[in-house]
């Protein structure tokens, strides 16, 4: 078994409907759950931030949905509050196959940083123990699907190989936000990374 499915943050909040809802979000999920048999290992993203997190523009006096600030670790855009620690909107999409999964990591918990990677939290140094848990059950090829594609599938498909995995995202299985042009940057540089694009 070297081959692991990851599905990223197939949530309530991600799905249309939701504080932050990916349009057609939800129509890929029958479609992820079909693909999990294919796979030796199966592990599941959860965005699970605390009220009040720094990410949220409702914690910025002033500051509106999708502007962007400087944080200390870099460039943030400011999200509407999404997927707080056991809220509804943070629960995985009632019709993903959650049974499946080998793994649950969860990611954005601190509060002063966001994680929109499955590898990383975004100082791109603090690391989520993903990797860890993949180097110990030999697991080498990694193939992506959910949500956002230009954003959390996007950072970690791109953390992955430069962690050398060998990287595919099916970007059937997934849907952006395209955020002032997001999408395109983000296919532009996973394709720069060496990340294979199906």
């Amino acid at each position: 078994m070297t081959d692991a499915l990851i599905v990223i943050d197939m949530q309530n909040d991600f799905c249309p409907g939701g504080a932050l809802g990916v349009t057609g979000g939800d129509v890929i999920v029958d479609d992820i759950n079909a693909r999990m048999s294919a796979f030796g290992a199966m592990i599941l993203t959860q965005d699970w931030h605390p009220a009040g997190h720094s990410s949220f523009a409702s914690s910025h006096p002033g500051a509106k949905p999708m502007d962007v600030t400087d944080m200390p670790y870099g460039p943030q855009v400011l999200w509407p509050d999404h997927c707080v620690q056991g809220s509804a909107g943070a629960r995985f999409h009632d019709q993903l196959d959650t049974d499946r999964a080998d793994m649950i990591i969860r990611k954005g918990y601190n509060p002063s940083i966001d994680s929109y990677s499955a590898f990383f939290e975004n100082d791109r140094e603090t690391p989520t123990g993903l990797h860890g848990y993949l180097q110990t059950r030999g697991i080498t090829a990694l193939t992506m699907v959910g949500l956002a594609l230009d954003f959390c599938v996007n950072f970690s498909a791109v953390d992955a190989a430069r962690l050398g995995y060998d990287v595919r995202v099916e970007t059937s299985l997934s849907r952006g936000i395209d955020v002032n042009g997001s999408m395109d940057a983000a296919l532009a540089g996973m394709r720069a990374a060496g990340v294979a694009l199906i």
